[in-house]
């Protein structure tokens, strides 16, 4: 009589594609904020070609050469680039749980960021004033569009990381919050690429 022998059943780990389980959080969320930045720099990239074919539609009026302070555009400049790289360095220390110098860093930030809005406001002010408004031509049309596009961005940007700033008073530097941060600062340095674009598109092309 012969006695059947049952081998045991080992269950085999899956190694490939789609068999190792969900992917990090971390991995998640960065894929997905990339998608969006993608899609932000689409947006720009639309506005920057519409301004550029619009430039020199000035119906008669003012151009660039004439409406450019670039004294005051050298000012937001300054400000923004300086931001960006304060904004590095409260990442770094919010990594290595330096929380007193992160938040030394976010004040810098914001202060920046505050500057070149009051500096980017004040010029618009000033354009309308002189009868440069957006419905004066076409180019200022785009001017407006394309740079107050980007001065929304900044806006949203200093709500954001006042929001973010409550969150590490309330929350600590927890993983989950630090994530958040990283998005932020990779936004903050997107308007950074940005605004070079404009720089050099608008205001140094336009003002020769």
């Amino acid at each position: 009589m012969t006695i059947a022998t049952v081998e045991p059943v080992t269950a085999k780990l899956v190694v490939g594609r789609g068999g190792g389980g969900p992917a990090p959080t971390r991995t998640v969320v960065a894929y997905g904020f990339w998608i969006f930045l993608l899609s932000d720099f689409v947006l720009f990239s639309a506005l920057f070609a519409t301004y550029a074919v619009l430039s020199g539609a000035t119906a008669g009026g003012p151009s660039g050469l004439d409406l450019f302070d670039l004294r005051s555009v050298f000012f937001g400049t300054m400000c923004l680039l300086v931001s960006s790289y304060s904004c590095g360095l409260g990442m770094l220390s919010a990594e290595r749980g330096q929380l007193g110098r992160f938040y030394f860093s976010a004040i810098f930030t914001v202060g920046l960021g505050l500057a070149f809005l009051v500096n980017e406001m004040s010029e618009f002010a000033g354009m309308v004033s002189r009868g440069a408004g957006p419905s004066r031509s076409a180019f200022l049309s785009a001017f407006f569009t394309l740079v107050g596009t980007h001065g929304a961005h900044v806006a949203t940007g200093l709500l954001w990381f006042g929001y973010m700033l409550a969150q590490v008073k309330v929350k600590g530097l927890r993983p989950r919050v630090l994530r958040r941060l990283q998005c932020f600062s990779l936004f903050w340095h997107a308007l950074d690429i940005v605004w070079i674009g404009v720089l050099t598109l608008v205001y140094l092309m336009g003002a020769r």
